[in-house]
């Protein structure tokens, strides 16, 4: 699609394989964006790709290829599109998968404050703040997170960061009434800790913090793991019975959630600073659960959340997260607020930090971060299940398919403020 003076959008990523986030993200903005409501065309452009790390499995240059977009070798050539002082109109930053070392804590140390002080260079050459989206958590280290957050706010840097979690169909449709009181929560998680702990803290974040006073901060942070996580649950730490209840709420779940079924479990206990406790509970790999659910106690009533994040080869929960991400770009107003992924950041660099200190209390007196939630901005399914285009078969790109697939040794070619010419530029 070729737009009249196209809003350009420069798309920074460490790996471009079949099912990474480059992949299910970026490729919304080529193709559309899959909703129930059918498929959305793009109102901007990809004007230049950035990837840190060509695998074998690579598909982002030919995609490239097949979309005509420039790849370049720097972060500041795919922002200046080659020259200067001009930068693209925003920035799409996925630092998500790839081949990056662990830190002592286990930690994936993916380079989010690195492309994000690249951008920041960029933006303080050319003397103009152009929107930043930064996938996920924004960093691993909270000193980065924090640098970053601040970074944004004093050089006036619209920026969100996010999880594709609290957009996906929910079962029920429902998300707490702004000012409803909540005594307690719990979020059933699966599969890798950090990474998708990460999910986890946002599927209960964007819950509580609508709770009578907003949201407050946290006090401190705990990660369990093995049998102290059933045994604190015993010992009245969190509770088993909003557990049993998300994990009931789950389609085609357990009806009961048996401590055997689970190798390598770990908890997430977080007290905020308004006497709130939220627990995550990561169930790792395993036959049983394989989705994340939700439920908090008011009183005596108890209610229960699935979040249903499976929608085929379109990834079309990622259709919705991209679609916000655009409309962010093109407003400059973040459809969820910054301080929530703040948050959740320094919630999980705690997690893991209590993991590496035998399962200690960790005090976080730096999370004392007071925010209310937006009701309104954000766009997301109405229907507990995906239909329509959600459900779409969508374009599958295998490395191989074009023909400069596995041919360009990218370290080698171009210069660093031009692109890599992988087709018809």
């Amino acid at each position: 699609m070729v737009l009249p003076n196209p809003f350009r959008v420069a798309a920074l990523v460490t790996s471009f394989t079949p099912r990474s986030h480059a992949n299910v993200i970026v490729t919304k903005f080529l193709r559309g964006f899959p909703t129930d409501d059918g498929l959305i065309a793009p109102r901007t452009a990809v004007a230049s790709l950035y990837i840190d790390q060509i695998h074998d499995r690579d598909i982002g240059r030919q995609l490239a290829y097949e979309f005509d977009i420039p790849v370049y070798e720097s972060i500041r050539g795919a922002l200046t599109l080659g020259g200067e002082p001009t930068t693209v109109d925003a920035v799409l930053v996925i630092a998500e998968h790839g081949d990056y070392p662990r830190s002592w804590l286990g930690q994936e140390m993916l380079p989010r404050r690195y492309f994000f002080e690249q951008v920041c260079g960029v933006i303080s050459e050319c003397g103009r703040a152009i929107p930043i989206y930064n996938d996920k958590h924004l960093s691993y280290r909270w000193d980065d997170a924090a640098w970053m957050y601040k970074t944004a706010a004093s050089m006036k840097i619209p920026l969100w960061a996010a999880s594709a979690v609290p957009l996906a169909w929910r079962r029920p449709v429902r998300s707490h009434p702004l000012g409803e009181p909540i005594d307690e929560a719990v979020v059933i998680g699966f599969h890798m800790l950090e990474r998708y702990g990460f999910h986890a803290l946002e599927a209960v974040q964007c819950q509580v913090e609508r709770r009578s006073g907003g949201e407050t901060g946290v006090r401190s942070v705990q990660c369990l793991s093995g049998t102290t996580v059933w045994d604190a649950a015993l010992q009245g730490e969190w509770s088993l019975a909003l557990a049993e209840r998300a994990v009931q709420a789950i389609e085609g779940g357990p009806k009961h959630l048996n401590p055997e079924h689970y190798v390598d479990p770990h908890a997430f206990i977080i007290d905020y600073k308004d006497g709130l406790r939220a627990t995550v509970i990561m169930l790792g790999e395993n036959d049983q659960v394989n989705k994340f659910s939700y439920a908090a106690r008011s009183g005596d009533s108890i209610e229960a959340i699935e979040y249903h994040t499976d929608s085929g080869p379109a990834h079309a929960v990622m259709g919705y997260l991209a679609l916000n991400i655009e409309r962010f770009f093109l407003s400059g107003q973040p459809p969820s607020p910054l301080e929530r992924t703040y948050l959740t950041t320094g919630i999980l660099e705690a997690a893991m930090r209590s993991l590496g200190g035998s399962g200690a209390v960790v005090a976080t007196p730096h999370l004392a971060i007071r925010y209310q939630p937006l009701d309104g901005g954000i766009c997301r399914p109405t229907a507990p299940r995906p239909s329509g285009a959600s459900l779409d078969e969508w374009p599958e790109v295998e490395p191989g398919a074009s023909p400069i697939a596995g041919s360009i040794p990218i370290r080698t070619l171009g210069t660093t403020r031009g692109p890599i010419k992988v087709g018809r530029h």
